[in-house]
Formats: C-alpha cells, sequence, structure tokens
C-alpha cells in the first residue's frame, strides 16, 4: 500500500500495510494504511533522498513542524524528544533564506547526510505533512502532540511604563500644542474699503431723456 503526497518542490511517499488486510486488499484505495514500514522524502534539484522507517517519518514531523513554528513566529522553539534512530536536525544558514536538515540514518556506519533546503522547500515539505496528517486513510492513530511554548523561550517582555512613554509623551504634546493656541489672539478681520477712485455710473429712468441726447424730430 503506498501513498504519496506530491507538491512542487516536495514529494513524501509512505509505504505500508494496514492491520487485518488480507493480500487482496492491498490495491484497495479506500484501505487504511496503519503500519508504515517505508518512508520516502524527496526535494526538486537535490539527489539524495531521505528515506527510513517508522522512527524516521516521527522523527521528521516532528522537528519540521517545531522548527517551522519556530521560523514564523520568530521564537525557537525546543524539538520535542526524538527517537534514537534516524534522528534529524534542523538549523537556519547564515542569510536566513536556506535551512540545513541534517538526518543521521539509522545504522552507525553510515555518515549524516546534510541537505540545504530553500525556503520554498521547506514549507513545501510542511504542507506534505499536513496533507498526510488530513488524510485519514493513512495512520489514523498518528498525532503530532504539539505543546505551548514555556515562557522562559519567549523574549522578554517590555516593562509597561516604558511602553507608556511614547503614549504619554504624545498626549502630553496635544495639551501643550492646545495651552498655546489657547493665548493666541484671534486675527481682526476687516471689511474691505470702497475704492473711490472708480468711476460711477448713472442710469436714467426709462421715458426720461437727457439735455445731451434730444429726441428726433418728427
Amino acid at each position: 500500500m503506498r501513498r504519496q503526497y506530491s507538491l512542487p518542490n516536495c514529494t513524501l511517499i509512505l509505504e505500508g500495510l494496514s492491520s487485518g488486510m488480507s493480500p487482496t486488499d492491498s490495491n484497495d484505495p479506500s484501505s487504511v494504511l496503519s503500519i508504515v514500514t517505508n518512508a520516502e522524502c524527496k526535494f526538486i534539484g537535490i539527489t539524495e533522498t531521505l528515506q527510513g522507517g517508522s522512527s524516521f517519518l516521527e522523527n521528521l514531523v516532528k522537528t519540521v513542524s517545531e522548527y517551522a513554528q519556530g521560523y514564523l513566529s520568530g521564537i525557537p522553539h525546543p524539538v520535542q524528544s526524538q527517537a534514537e534512530e534516524d534522528k534529524i536536525h534542523l538549523e537556519t544558514v547564515s542569510n536566513q533564506h536556506l535551512h540545513r536538515l541534517t538526518w543521521y540514518p539509522s545504522t552507525q556506519t553510515d555518515n549524516p547526510i546534510e541537505l540545504t533546503l530553500t525556503t520554498v522547500q521547506l514549507f513545501d515539505l510542511v504542507e506534505a505533512i499536513d496533507q498526510f496528517f488530513s488524510d485519514s486513510r493513512t495512520l489514523p492513530d498518528f498525532t503530532l502532540q504539539l505543546k505551548p511554548l514555556s515562557r522562559r523561550y519567549r523574549p522578554a517582555d517590555e516593562p509597561l511604563a516604558q511602553r507608556a512613554v511614547p503614549a504619554t509623551l504624545g498626549i502630553a504634546s496635544l495639551v501643550v500644542a492646545a495651552f498655546a493656541l489657547f493665548f493666541i489672539p484671534a486675527p481682526e478681520v476687516k471689511e474691505p474699503e470702497p475704492d473711490l477712485s472708480a468711476p460711477t455710473t448713472e442710469t436714467t429712468p426709462s421715458g426720461n431723456t437727457s439735455p445731451d441726447n434730444p429726441p428726433p424730430s418728427p
């Protein structure tokens, strides 16, 4: 039985069996995969493949989930205790846009494998894990126990008095400005004086003639 969760930059593949499943039910898509026998994680552009059993999958889910929460919040999250086999470690590379994933294979003779992931590859892996958890046909008993972050991992809170200083200064500035405006006299408004140099025009009532304009002779 096989389940595949594909994203543009990451693919998570789970293979396993269903408890009490007969061989003829292995290809039934509605069957529940309850036992993991193999888990693979592949990234576009990276030749190495992360692969292991149930302990590898458990460590991968825990480490990636805690690291992604810490990366988004800006507060590093401590990784929960992992299984002794297939331990996984994640850390941010200096430029903040790359992430180093180190996998310690279960066999002691194998050297650790390091993958440098981009932020896009990392969160495609997070999305693949979310799809796996949302799939009710795959490991329904597998749960991720996320705990609230302890206060000792949080940065120190800014004192209340220090946080109130900017607001207090803003209110004091408004009071000083209002007090100063109170003593400024209101400007005196004068009506415009008539212009005596402008010529005046006289109007002649209708029906009357002026001496300069006699009526026409019949």
